[in-house]
């Protein structure tokens, strides 16, 4: 099994690097920086940018945003927030910070839209398949392990208030992993950070997921290669036109483990508490939101190409799957994704 990396972004991290930025500006980038935070790498550039925004306040306020995050949502921190709220043996209303809330109600509504896909409490199975914090051996649990496990999961035993911001458990070993979704919210919070700066043209990216506004250096809107889903490779699939949006790719091909001949990927199913097994190899998500497009990219990938694509038409999302098909893929795109298609590689 490839390494997970440490941070916020556990397995979750995996996730998103079915997505890659395009080297697509053929003038040099005005500003353009790159950093490590929540498990993974993140960069930033910024067209035309404003009078005091230079390469070290972008730095400041992007690397604090996302220090932020991690020291609230990470699982791989004993002292941040969520862990503090995971170790809390208690079934009362336990005070937590604003924007935990916020991503927690976030991950509610998008598991409520698709009956479950999307669930904060699923980290016990993650953990069982050896993909979470604490990694075991890449092998199959039984049947009895894995109903244990189940018994522990559901986002209904999950409750939360806005004001005062706090979190309740239906039982007191619930354990909260909002790492299929906290990554968008760490690019819509870098985002914002660079826009009370001033930034009116730039590209956010955090372990794959991104958020665009305005005009590359070259003068037209930003562009990004989506991967080919292949393991070991990094070949680009298509290139997207995020406009002034956020952007999220979920897929199944980056952390797995073989046993027996057979593939076990890190996206567990809460349904049947097993890896997903359908021929849905990666899904795109273009959302003004960059944490809901995250969230739904996953939701999206464990429901499947028939399920997904029955949700993502009846919410009327901007969604590009990639489906295993044969020997190679094809593609299906929602009709609310096709602005944002390239017809160019470049």
């Amino acid at each position: 099994m490839p390494e997970l990396p440490r941070g916020i972004g556990g397995w979750a991290a995996c996730l998103a690097l079915a997505l890659a930025i395009a080297g697509c500006a053929r003038e040099a980038t005005q500003l353009a920086i790159t950093g490590e935070a929540l498990g993974t790498t993140w960069s930033v550039k910024v067209s035309e940018p404003p009078p005091g925004l230079g390469e070290p306040q972008a730095r400041q306020a992007v690397a604090a945003a996302l220090a932020q995050v991690d020291a609230l949502m990470s699982t791989y921190r004993e002292d941040s927030e969520l862990s503090r709220f995971n170790r809390a043996q208690s079934t009362d209303w336990l005070p937590v910070s604003p924007d935990t809330v916020a991503v927690v109600a976030e991950a509610q509504r998008i598991a409520a839209l698709s009956q479950g896909a999307l669930d904060v409490t699923v980290g016990p199975l993650v953990n069982l398949w050896g993909f979470g914090p604490d990694p075991i051996p890449d092998e199959v649990p039984d049947a009895a392990a894995v109903a244990s496990a189940r018994e522990r999961v559901g986002y209904e035993m999950l409750a939360y208030r806005l004001q005062p911001p706090a979190l309740r458990k239906a039982r007191p070993d619930l354990y909260v992993d909002l790492s299929a979704i906290a990554k968008g919210y760490a690019v819509d919070r870098a985002a914002a950070a660079l826009e009370r700066h001033g930034a009116t043209d730039y590209l956010v990216e955090v372990g794959g997921e991104l958020r665009s506004r305005g005009l590359s250096p070259r003068g037209d809107g930003w562009r990004v290669a989506i991967e080919r889903p292949i393991p070991g490779q990094r070949t680009v699939e298509r290139v997207i036109l995020p406009g002034d949006n956020g952007l999220a790719t979920s897929g199944d091909y980056r952390n797995y483990f073989e046993q027996d001949g057979r593939r076990y990927s890190h996206t567990i199913d809460p349904s049947t508490g097993q890896p997903i097994a359908h021929t849905l190899a990666s899904v795109t998500v273009v959302h003004p939101s960059a944490t809901t497009a995250d969230g739904l990219a996953t939701a999206l990938l464990v429901l499947g190409p028939e399920r997904g694509a029955e949700l993502s038409q009846a919410l009327g999302l901007a969604v590009l799957m990639i489906i295993r098909s044969g020997n190679g893929f094809e593609e299906r795109s929602s009709s609310a994704f096709a602005p944002h298609l390239s017809d160019t590689l470049e």
